[in-house]
């Protein structure tokens, strides 16, 4: 079954696929985000896109990946925002749910798409090849953009949860720091010693 799994995740047309699934997903969420970015001061342009620009890391890797390249840094990029920002739109869209008693069609669309994010960021570990240097820029990318998300005002909008920005900002560090853990422990830790492409 292992076997199966990681041929399946090497394949070169199952890659050629998710990369296409990604590359729509991430033009997609440049254009969900659009409204609140013709507002946004130039400067924080780069930070506000979260989740679009998780995807993207994810499909620069898997453009590498298919021709058997390595790119360390956008690896250890695309796992900790892939699975912090996957995590994070699924909480706040369930919040939602919670509050509203009811969310939109889209609302249960970025549940499902997202929950995928966190899932494909995972289920590549075991062909990331990042060391500790990669993750601290990582790491600095990540908490750097929580800064700017919550100390500036630039975080997602979610009108109904508007009210426990402190909150969520709160969880969202907390949630970067497990995502960073997650890539540490299972990248770093757990493939010390497999060579590449084995």
């Amino acid at each position: 079954m292992l076997y199966f799994y990681k041929q399946l995740l090497q394949d070169r047309t199952f890659l050629v696929i998710l990369w296409m699934i990604n590359l729509a997903g991430t033009i997609y969420g440049y254009m969900w985000y659009e409204t609140q970015l013709s507002t946004t001061p130039a400067k924080f342009l780069i930070f506000v896109p979260d989740s679009p620009t998780a995807s993207l890391f994810f499909t620069i890797f898997l453009t590498f990946y298919i021709f058997r390249k390595h790119v360390p840094y956008i690896e250890a990029l695309a796992i900790v925002t892939l699975f912090k920002y996957g995590t994070w739109a699924v909480v706040m869209n369930l919040l939602t749910l919670i509050m509203d008693g009811d969310i939109s069609w889209q609302g249960y669309m970025l549940i499902a798409s997202h929950g995928a994010m966190a899932i494909q960021g995972l289920l590549y570990v075991p062909f990331y090849r990042f060391k500790r240097r990669h993750l601290v820029v990582a790491a600095i990318w990540t908490l750097h953009n929580d800064v700017i998300d919550y100390v500036f005002d630039m975080m997602p909008q979610y009108r109904s949860l508007n009210i426990y920005m402190n909150e969520i900002g709160y969880f969202t560090f907390w949630l970067s720091i497990c995502s960073l853990g997650i890539a540490y422990y299972f990248v770093i830790k757990k493939n010390a010693s497999i060579t590449y492409f084995n």
